[in-house]
């Protein structure tokens, strides 16, 4: 299919020919110049010595997934795809995101291209250098290795996500491995597939000898005099010949109680992602191992017997020998001894298997060993099946939880001031030490650390998504952006925009901690006069209209107008910008020095957004008496953003719910009628109620 690509990506690609001057701008010239978003028409010489080095031709793109065979002098060496065609990859702003990917025939990444995207945060915040390097990190990737976490099949050598566009990478990551994945399998390059045991550390439990041996996890024999054979120098035949156990040591809650946390790291890291392996531990006259072993290396009386597989271990098996188990209630055991199954045996730790004793009289003695169902993964990972299964924004829910869950717990509180504000407002310091906590926790955590600072660029592509093609997934991908824009959503109804601006918004909390010093340390503050104040609110509304207006033409230059917002610089970027983006921040964060919340009061085209909803409001919870702006101004003087009018109206739509002027209102030696209240009946000797 052949389709021209949209002005914008023309625009942002020209740009970065411009710039960049290299080979990575001309693969994506050679992407516009011909004028298709087919990839096969796509790649160029440039392009494929990029996504494919040492490659010389590549064939037509077809199959399902789709994938192009890529040839060197003649034979196919591997496929080239497109992670667009093959999983529809798309970004947090809701747009396609197509990366052209190389991958051998051994299942490794050759090569990585990125060909088209419309994250804000990488389009303008994040040096291409740095987008481009994260890019070029999966080189080298084997996307059929893999570790099993949780039941979630994930490839190794990941590289690090972008500090500040964490979900944009994120989706860059999973656009590239999945449907690499994706196509190793339909093309036959996953191979057999190969058993794993879930080594996750949180299964780990501490468990005594006793204990593993009760549950299966240890598996024992005895034999005395009488079964095993006369040994010289036996005086009973009931005497013991041997004691044998046996056990596969790879699930962590058996080989580290065993072995120690440090001896079975290592064992681990020396086995690789699916090495396995046993102990083999005896007491007793006979000896397991024999010492014909010495000369032979091979471990002649015992052998592992699975089906029709007969495993013979030799000394280059043998990892460790231990003197005895640190479980203190062991047994006192004679031999000890870990073995690494040999890889080329194809020894299935979740399969039966059999330990067979050899005796002198050629007399074989077997113990069987039966994998307890507390070791099973739910579901076995085969290469290829269920891999990636989950969605992108369900993958990544799972990784948050702990942020999630956090935040929730912020958002419940958050609920529990609004819906008892009264009883807060009484109690002045109480308030005072809540609204500044709750400010200092909104910018560090929730901005700085968790990244969840809402932006004008949600609300465009939220409703860009609404007019084209909505999909959930697209809202989803980021869990503490969808869950404060349902929680703000919620609130607008309940409370207006305030709650929002007031207590969530990261940079208007810097903002209002940032004005707080200042007045302590006596800075001056300025008061706008109230009708040029009342001209300068249409600010934020051209703003928000402007870039809705742009938006229509071009969302990527939407996204560079949305730069009006100080959020990316300040909150998601920590500050590490280009100097002009810095400064720009500085001169707002200044201003609001002497004027509270100067941005939120006039450029914020996040809060106008939020204001036009806010009509829905169907509660009014804040408190005025009928003095309010006939005798008494003061909270009008107070109001941090000047919400409340010279006739003591609260303007919903600036508010930002700060409370200040409940916290006023309850105050009866702050507010003048409680002031003058309190005076007259002191006077009459009374006390107030």
């Amino acid at each position: 299919m052949i389709q021209k690509p949209t002005a914008s990506a023309r625009a942002v690609r020209l740009v970065e020919d411009v710039r960049r001057g290299a080979i990575v701008a001309l693969m994506v010239f050679a992407c516009v110049a011909g004028g298709v978003r087919t990839v096969a028409a796509a790649v160029s010489a440039e392009v494929l010595a990029a996504a494919f080095p040492g490659a010389d031709r590549v064939g037509e793109f077809a199959g399902l997934p789709p994938a192009a065979p890529v040839y060197r002098q003649g034979l196919r060496i591997g496929y080239l795809l497109s992670s667009r065609d093959v999983v529809r990859s798309v970004g947090f702003s809701g747009k396609p995101i197509d990366i052209l990917v190389g991958l051998r025939d051994d299942g490794v990444i050759a090569g990585a291209v990125l060909l088209e995207h419309s994250e804000q945060i990488l389009l303008i915040g994040v040096p291409e250098a740095k987008l481009y390097r994260f890019v070029g990190g999966f080189v080298g990737i084997n996307v059929i290795e893999r570790t099993s976490v949780d039941g979630q099949v994930t490839p190794t050598k990941v590289p690090d996500a972008i500090t500040g566009a964490s979900i944009s990478t994120a989706a860059i990551e999973d656009g590239i491995l999945r449907s690499a994945r994706l196509v190793a399998r339909a093309r036959g390059l996953m191979g057999a597939p190969r058993p794993t045991i879930r080594a996750d550390p949180a299964t780990f439990t501490v468990a005594g000898w006793q204990d593993l041996i009760a549950d299966g996890s240890i598996v024992r024999l005895t034999l005395d005099q009488a079964a095993g054979g006369a040994i010289v120098g036996a005086r009973r035949a009931d005497a013991l010949f041997i004691d044998l156990y046996a056990a596969l040591i790879t699930p962590r809650r058996v080989g580290r109680n065993l072995m120690g946390r440090i001896r079975f790291d290592r064992l681990r890291a020396s086995m690789g992602i699916d090495g396995q392996a046993i102990m083999i531990a005896a007491n007793g006259p006979y000896s397991f191992k024999g010492t014909d072993f010495l000369q032979s290396g091979l471990f002649d009386r015992v052998q592992i017997v699975q089906g029709a597989k007969t495993i013979r271990l030799t000394t280059k098996d043998l990892h460790l020998d231990l003197q005895r188990p640190l479980t203190p209630d062991a047994p006192d055991l004679r031999e000890i001894g870990i073995f690494v199954m040999p890889n080329d045996q194809g020894f299935d730790p979740l399969a039966d298997w059999r330990l067979e004793l050899l005796v002198a009289d050629e007399t074989t003695f077997g113990l069987e060993v039966v994998l307890p169902d507390r070791y099973r993964p739910a579901k076995t990972a085969a290469a290829g099946e269920g891999e990636w299964a989950a969605p992108l924004w369900l993958r990544i829910w799972r990784e948050r939880s702990g942020r999630i869950v956090i935040t929730s717990l912020a958002l419940v509180a958050l609920t529990a001031i609004l819906m008892f504000q009264d009883a807060l407002a009484r109690r002045q310091r109480l308030y005072r030490a809540v609204r500044l906590g709750f400010l200092g926790f909104t910018l560090v955590w929730l901005g700085w650390y968790a990244g969840g600072q809402l932006s004008v660029t949600n609300v465009i592509t939220s409703l860009h998504s609404l007019l084209t093609e909505f999909q959930w997934e697209n809202f989803l991908i980021d869990p503490l952006i969808f869950i404060l824009w349902a929680y703000v959503a919620v609130t607008l109804l309940f409370w207006g925009r305030g709650v929002f601006c007031g207590w969530l918004c990261p940079f208007g909390a810097l903002q209002e901690l940032l004005n707080e010093a200042a007045r302590k340390l006596k800075v001056p503050q300025i008061s706008v006069p109230f009708v040029l104040h009342k001209r300068l609110w249409a600010i934020k509304y051209i703003v928000l209209v402007g870039l809705f207006a742009v938006s229509l033409h071009s969302i990527t230059l939407a996204m560079v107008g949305a730069e009006v917002e100080p959020f990316k610089t300040a909150i998601s970027l920590h500050f590490v910008r280009h100097w002009p983006f810095v400064a720009y921040v500085a001169v707002l964060l200044a201003a609001g020095l002497f004027i509270e919340r100067f941005y939120c009061r006039y450029l914020c085209p996040l809060g106008a957004a939020l204001a036009i909803p806010a009509r829905l409001r169907l509660f009014d919870w804040l408190k005025r008496r009928e003095q309010c702006g006939r005798d008494c101004k003061l909270c009008a003087v107070r109001c941090q953003v000047q919400a409340i009018h010279p006739d003591g109206a609260i303007n919903p739509y600036e508010c930002t719910y700060c409370l200040t002027c409940q916290a006023n209102y309850y105050d009866n030696t702050v507010c003048p009628p409680l002031v003058i209240d309190r005076k007259q009946q002191a006077a009459r000797g009374g006390q107030l109620r």
